[in-house]
């Protein structure tokens, strides 16, 4: 944990964290624990000491071993409660690296018999700071019920980070309130099986520029997913972009950088989180059954007319 401690030091310092997009293939989900400790060990191993690793959606719950009409029964069989022991030996590996890691996510039930697509993230003393029940499951194929919150979590040395599940980047209000609520970055963990990779990476692209927020993409590599894990920085441009096979994207992130993007606008024009001034009467958004307010527009964190 000295390690840890001296790096924390300089990275609140600096306002920058550096953060390692793991683009794998799934897990087998009856038994990933080992292999997923031995690929945080070996990825910091061959990366250097990270502040921040990343997973894909539902990774170390890997059902493309089975047979697919027994998939969505292990899927079900295989989720916990979040103070279940599965949970927190995923802890102990981000505590013996002293990292924040999120693993992705994992098949979560409540006390109800609620079942939900659940991303977790976890500090590096080992325990689960965070965790957001995916709000729009790729229906119909999903079976898990939405979640209902949105979920920022702050990471000391950066800011606050936003949680994102794959399908949730194609709605943009989903990033515009990860980014309303002082997320200076959105961690999107994806599962993209299917043909629509390339419009993610566009939505990636947009997300970051509407919200001048960072947007890091990581999905599954190939043969299951179409890989193209993507880091876009707070004025939308690329960072980083692996292949179709597995790979680390390793980028810095600079809460500074967004605080000037914000400030002195996209490309020095664009401020978006400005845009509203004392006195503007408010927008009507008869679709929500609400409205823009001048006074409620600027993110946490983002004077009103900075």
């Amino acid at each position: 944990m000295i390690s840890y401690l001296f790096r924390k030091e300089a990275s609140v310092l600096t306002g920058e964290i550096t953060a390692g997009l793991a683009q794998r293939t799934p897990l087998p989900i009856s038994d990933s624990l080992e292999a997923f400790a031995l690929d945080v060990e070996q990825t910091l191993e061959r990366f250097g000491q990270l502040d921040l690793l990343i997973y894909p959606e539902m990774h170390l719950q890997g059902t493309e071993h089975l047979r697919e009409e027994n998939r969505a029964a292990a899927l079900k069989d295989a989720a916990v409660r979040l103070d279940d022991p599965y949970v927190a030996a995923i802890g102990q590996i981000a505590e013996e690296h002293g990292i924040w890691l999120c693993p992705g996510s994992i098949g979560e039930r409540d006390a109800a018999g609620g079942y939900f697509n659940t991303q977790l993230l976890f500090a590096p003393d080992g325990n689960l700071t965070a965790s957001y029940r995916k709000m729009f499951p790729w229906r119909p194929f999903e079976p898990h019920q939405p979640g209902a919150d949105f979920v920022v979590s702050p990471i000391e040395e950066f800011g606050d980070v936003g949680l994102s599940n794959c399908y949730d980047s194609w709605f943009p209000e989903h990033s515009r309130h990860l980014s309303w609520m002082g997320a200076g970055a959105i961690l999107n963990i994806v599962k993209t099986t299917s043909e629509d990779r390339e419009q993610e990476l566009v939505l990636a692209k947009a997300n970051a520029i509407v919200n001048q927020v960072y947007f890091l993409s990581v999905n599954c590599a190939h043969p299951i997913g179409r890989g193209r894990s993507i880091a876009v920085d707070p004025e939308g441009l690329v960072m980083g972009e692996a292949g179709l096979g597995e790979d680390t994207v390793v980028v810095s992130l600079n809460r500074e950088r967004v605080r000037r993007v914000r400030t002195e606008g996209t490309a020095g024009t664009n401020r978006l989180w400005a845009q509203f001034q004392h006195g503007d009467a408010p927008i009507s958004l008869p679709m929500y059954n609400g409205e823009l307010h001048p006074a409620r527009w600027a993110p946490r964190g983002f004077a009103l007319d900075a």
